[in-house]
């Protein structure tokens, strides 16, 4: 028995006690049967939106009613309350032109994309499914409803949808749909930007990214092309084992599932087939990749309209992930300035993605960041001067001692860097006294010789 939270069973009743039929629907009951919390609860009823906006009053609010769909604002937020329908032509790849209002249940559902997401469920506890969702759901299939040729023409972002899916519910993709997303994944370049962007984060956090993505990689390719130039490229490089895609799955399934470190891993060596070049060996090298690599991110997340905050954070990991930092404190310190505690943390993470990625005999590099993430710690602990409100003086007392312009702040940051690297302690006597000292030894040197 799916357990329909209040809120929802509640409009249920109201619908259900005006005389009109209303089910739960789609993904909801998808995710109960499968006993993952449901991110929304939609409702389906045979009520027409204006019945709908009379039943709930000041609740209502008509987000789609040229579709049928009225929000009915509750205390737990809103639910989609959504008109029995069959749709008319699709044109656009995206929605259809026109929708007749039906009071047959699966008519409506025979429009959805796919079975598991085909489903509804009654006041009672009763499941509608005429379409076989429950028997591919515990089959683990995901199969488009009728001809998939045809659900992904009506809408092709199904085509990233089902990706998703498959990523993050662990199904396996049914032959004639999975031969669908293949031949239809031109469709894609139809589709807005901001809508692949939100599928996209999904499925790369999903449980099974990578195994999609080493199976779709054209599909991917349709929006990023720069993927497609890894797949196979041979690295020719002792330290690694796989070619560039094969290690970035890998790396990819070897982190955490956090949006920014999931596109990071995705990314990080997005510009090696630019960068490679052999040496007289026949050893392949890839001298400035993270740079490109940061790059070409950049560019990717643009496009597809990611948000800033997003996008400047893979960016900045990308262009960090090959660089050495030494674990001492000084070096600890010094990314700690310039990354701030959480980015620092995320670049470690993938660092050790990175690294287990790598062939077998070079992973010897688990130890290191263990190193350096055990010095992160103790400098956090000790609440250790990694920047300039923490310094133990401010650009006023350095105004106070004569310096002005640029030179205050320079002079700030040559105190954070020496008491970062141990050669100065964090207290106010001591840093004045070396600003006095660099004075004095800058005015006996006398003006420079032109």
């Amino acid at each position: 028995m799916v357990d329909i939270p209040a809120p929802v069973r509640e409009i249920l009743e109201i619908l259900e006690t005006a005389g009109h039929r209303a089910w739960c629907v789609g993904g909801c009951v998808r995710d109960a049967l499968l006993g993952r919390p449901p991110e929304d609860w939609d409702v389906t009823t045979a009520a027409r939106p204006e019945e709908i906006m009379a039943l709930f009053g000041d609740r209502a609010v008509p987000t789609g009613l040229r579709h049928g769909t009225v929000t009915v604002r509750t205390a737990a937020g809103g639910v989609e309350v959504t008109t029995l329908r069959r749709d008319g032509t699709y044109r656009d790849h995206r929605r259809p032109e026109s929708v007749e209002f039906t009071d047959s249940l699966e008519e409506d559902l025979r429009r959805r994309d796919f079975t598991v997401n085909a489903m509804a469920m009654d006041l009672a506890g009763d499941l509608h499914d005429p379409l076989g969702g429950r028997a591919d759901l515990a089959a683990g299939i995901l199969r488009c409803v009728g001809d998939p040729d045809r659900r992904f023409d009506e809408d092709a972002l199904r085509i990233l949808r089902g990706l998703r899916f498959t990523a993050q519910l662990g199904l396996a993709v049914d032959p004639d749909t999975a031969a669908a997303i293949h031949r239809n994944r031109a469709l894609l370049g139809d589709i807005a930007p901001e809508r692949i962007w939100t599928e996209l984060k999904k499925l790369v956090t999903g449980d099974r990214a990578a195994e999609v993505l080493r199976a779709y990689p054209d599909v991917i390719g349709v929006f990023w092309p720069e993927v497609l130039p890894m797949v196979g490229f041979d690295q020719r490089n002792r330290h690694h084992c796989y070619d560039v895609w094969e290690h970035t799955l890998h790396a990819l399934a070897a982190v955490r599932p956090e949006t920014e470190l999931r596109l990071t891993l995705l990314l990080h060596d997005i510009g090696k087939p630019n960068c490679f070049t052999a040496d007289e060996k026949g050893q392949g090298h890839f001298y400035g990749h993270p740079a490109e690599s940061a790059r070409l991110a950049g560019e990717m997340l643009s496009r597809l309209r990611a948000d800033s905050a997003t996008r400047e954070t893979v960016i900045r990991l990308v262009a960090w992930h090959d660089k050495n930092i030494p674990r001492t404190r000084p070096g600890v310190a010094h990314a700690l300035a310039a990354l701030g505690e959480q980015d620092l943390r995320r670049l470690l993470a993938v660092k050790r993605a990175d690294n287990l990625a790598q062939a077998p005999d070079y992973r010897f590099m688990q130890g290191e960041i263990d190193k350096a993430e055990a010095i992160l710690d103790q400098l956090l602990a000790e609440g250790a001067c990694v920047s300039l409100g923490q310094l133990g003086v401010t650009g006023r007392d350095l105004l106070a001692l004569g310096l002005s312009g640029p030179a205050v702040g320079q002079a700030l940051r040559a105190l954070l860097d020496a008491v970062m690297d141990g050669d100065l302690p964090n207290e106010r006597q001591a840093l004045l006294a070396a600003v006095r000292g660099q004075r004095a030894e800058t005015l006996s040197a006398g003006p420079a010789e032109k």
